[in-house]
């Protein structure tokens, strides 16, 4: 049987029902089909009679099968035959690393992670002598279970005729690709290898990550340099294997699932080797809880009882009502009986509300008066740029207390000049847990500013209100704890907005 005499319905092995063709290209077809005897989705690759490679294809889908990683897609099945050939490997859903950055970057260490399971996998596929040799951001997934796959190995060489003499130098090297991909939402290789935009250049070599988007923190700058530009950081080893890449990668936390709506469907995508579907991601973590479904229930015959005792209850409480507005006159009356009332004195009404005017802060920092003085400040302008895509974030920490070298971090407002605060809202994005306060002051010592609203809880939107303004150039936005971040603990500030009265 040959690709070309393939048709959807086609069942290979008495078990494998070809469903969607997916991908076709140099005599290889790619199909979505369904597993019948486990009731699942499994990608399959057909191969047409003169396909130069199918010896060699199914030699490697037999070898990485035999691959334990979870991150790597597993293969299933691998059957060479006249005119009866295929490999059945697992069908994956999710984002991939295009999609996940085709509006912008990652968050930097979100990047990060990711490419850091997807080295610790192909590591130990190294160990098993099997390697990539064509890493794209479309082999690296987010998947609808919230882990990291990374398609392809062993197979995709194979079906594109790719080939090394440094595997693990090709594979490092496309690792620090995919990590620069996520820094920067550009693509440092062959424009044909990607749909993103291309790296810029400066002077024939590509630019660091750093000086594409700003906020790129410096080690993991460092890290992607050291596997593309080493010739940029000399005195630091390059980085030439993706196990010396994972070892540079270990101390970031790992990824969890983003906390984002779920995106509208997709079309199907897929690498060469497996199945990719992201026509309707499903992101849940955790097991669903059981769904009590509403029945509606016939009324009885002769119904009507409860309407009736709904009216019953309205009488009863427009009586209760009316006797206590009676009473409540009443004692006015009596209350008000002995005093004089003075002609032409006008009826007493409500104090206004204190007027106040947002201010825009003139500068902004990160504070940290007892680890250098700084806490990411780089980022910290992205905490006021009004936009909720971007925030300033402190380093992450292994517990909540900072491991009990500090008080705190923050975030440093500055204004133009000093005047009196009244509110401050502050959104600090999803995590949980945490705590913070708000401080105001015209001096930047924590002792001399004074503390206008404190939450118990660094998480969403909060908005600190002082009892009465208090004067100050400097807002102190002043995490006491930790939230929680990915594993570790990290705080966020999205956005900020400061009220001061006229």
């Amino acid at each position: 049987m040959s690709s070309s005499a393939v048709e959807p319905g086609t069942k290979l092995a008495e078990r494998f029902r070809l469903e969607d063709r997916v991908h076709e290209s140099g005599g290889a077809t790619l199909w979505k089909a369904i597993d019948e005897v486990l009731a699942r989705p499994v990608a399959v690759h057909t191969f047409d009679p003169d396909f130069p490679r199918l010896n060699e294809v199914v030699t490697a889908a037999r070898a990485a099968s035999r691959l334990t990683d979870p991150r790597l897609t597993q293969v299933f099945d691998a059957t060479e035959d006249d005119g009866h050939s295929y490999v059945v490997s697992e069908w994956v859903s999710g984002e991939t690393l295009t999609d996940m950055i085709t509006s912008g970057p990652l968050d930097p260490e979100r990047a990060a992670a990711l490419v850091a399971e997807a080295a610790e996998a192909l590591a130990h596929a190294h160990e098993a002598d099997q390697a990539h040799l064509c890493l794209t951001p479309d082999h690296l997934v987010w998947t609808a279970g919230s882990t990291v796959k990374l398609l392809g190995v062993g197979v995709d060489a194979v079906l594109a005729d790719v080939t090394s003499d440094d595997p693990a130098r090709t594979d490092a090297e496309g690792l620090g690709r995919l990590l620069y991909a996520g820094l920067t939402g550009h693509w440092p290789g062959d424009e044909q290898e990607s749909e993103l935009p291309a790296a810029p250049m400066d002077d024939g070599r590509f630019c660091s990550p750093r000086q594409v988007t700003a906020g790129v923190p410096g080690y993991l700058d460092t890290i992607a340099c050291r596997v593309l530009l080493p010739e940029s950081r000399r005195g630091l080893e390059p980085l030439t294997t993706p196990e010396e890449i994972a070892e540079a990668l270990a101390s970031v936390p790992r990824p969890t699932p983003m906390h984002v709506a779920p995106p509208p469907p997709l079309p199907v995508a897929s690498s060469r080797s497996e199945g990719l579907d992201t026509a309707a991601p499903q992101r849940p973590s955790a097991p669903t809880p059981p769904q009590h479904h509403y029945q509606p229930q016939p009324r009885p015959a002769g119904g009507g009882g409860m309407l009736n005792k709904v009216a019953m209850t309205m009488v009863v409480l427009l009586v209760m009502v009316a006797v206590g507005l009676g009473a409540w006159t009443l004692g006015r009356s009596i209350g008000n009986a002995g005093t004089p009332v003075a002609e032409g004195t006008a009826t007493p009404t409500p104090t206004a509300a204190t007027a106040t005017r947002e201010v825009k802060p003139a500068s902004a920092t990160g504070f940290d008066p007892l680890g250098g003085g700084d806490e990411r400040g780089e980022l910290a302008l992205y905490a006021v740029d009004g936009k909720p895509s971007t925030d300033w974030h402190s380093e992450s920490y292994n517990s909540e207390d900072f491991g009990r070298l500090k008080d705190g971090v923050g975030l440093m407002l500055t204004l133009d000049q000093s005047m009196p605060v009244k509110q401050v809202s502050v959104d600090f994005g999803s995590g949980s847990g945490g705590s913070a306060e708000v401080r105001v002051g015209d001096s930047q010592d924590l002792k001399n500013m004074t503390v206008i609203g404190k939450s118990a809880e660094a998480s969403g939107k909060k908005v600190f209100t002082a009892e009465s303004p208090k004067k100050g150039r400097h807002v102190l936005i002043w995490f006491t704890k930790m939230p929680t971040f990915q594993g570790k603990y990290r705080g966020t500030v999205i956005d900020v907005k400061i009220l001061a009265t006229k």
